[in-house]
């Protein structure tokens, strides 16, 4: 029975010990850290705040509905993989799947259609999902597609457009450098007046 005792009360001593280790000390110290000047902004989800408002954040891709897809202003991020039963993650989806292909075609061909474009045009970033599914940059090769509809539907020069596309170029892209839509589509927003 005294083994038993011994083996109960080392076995509660080291629950409790963990249990404030890693259920209070830890977290507080995370907590703390993350409230280190230079670093909040990235623990706090890295918000974009315009006129004192959140419209977003920088680490994460929303695709922007438009009102009226015929006058569609915006730019748009990657596709996602995301559902609801999956807020994020890949598709799991191989090359050679058969609905992946299916699905690559429909985006390139109303990618191609809402562009004006051909289908051969589109680039690979456009029509394929991330990872995460929210990836919030996408390339140079497909911001530029979409600047002619974005400048007649914003009614900016084209010049202005793509200057707006270089300003908002990093190198933090997809393996290349990328621009990160939501910036970007801030920018357009507020050179062609905030109409949009």
């Amino acid at each position: 029975m005294t083994t038993l005792v011994k083996q109960t009360w080392a076995g509660l001593r080291v629950l409790i010990v963990m249990t404030v280790l890693l259920g209070i000390l830890y977290p507080l110290a995370v907590w703390a850290i993350a409230r280190i000047p230079g670093l909040e902004s990235n623990a706090e989800g890295s918000i974009v705040t315009q006129h004192g408002q959140a419209v977003g954040s920088s680490l994460i891709g929303v695709d922007p509905v438009p009102a009226d897809p015929a006058r569609d202003p915006w730019f748009h991020t990657r596709p996602s993989a995301a559902t609801p039963e999956m807020p994020s993650g890949a598709s799991n989806k191989g090359p050679y799947n058969e609905d992946l292909v299916k699905t690559i075609q429909e985006r390139r061909a109303a990618i191609a259609q809402r562009e004006g474009v051909s289908p051969g045009q589109v680039p690979p970033d456009a029509v394929t999902a991330s990872a995460s599914g929210l990836d919030p940059a996408i390339s140079v090769a497909y911001a530029d597609l979409q600047a002619q509809r974005v400048a007649k539907n914003t009614g900016l020069p084209l010049d202005r457009v793509k200057q707006l596309i270089d300003q908002n170029t990093s190198g933090a892209g997809i393996g290349v450098p990328g621009v990160n839509v939501l910036p970007l589509n801030l920018a357009v927003q507020a050179a062609a007046g905030g109409a949009h």
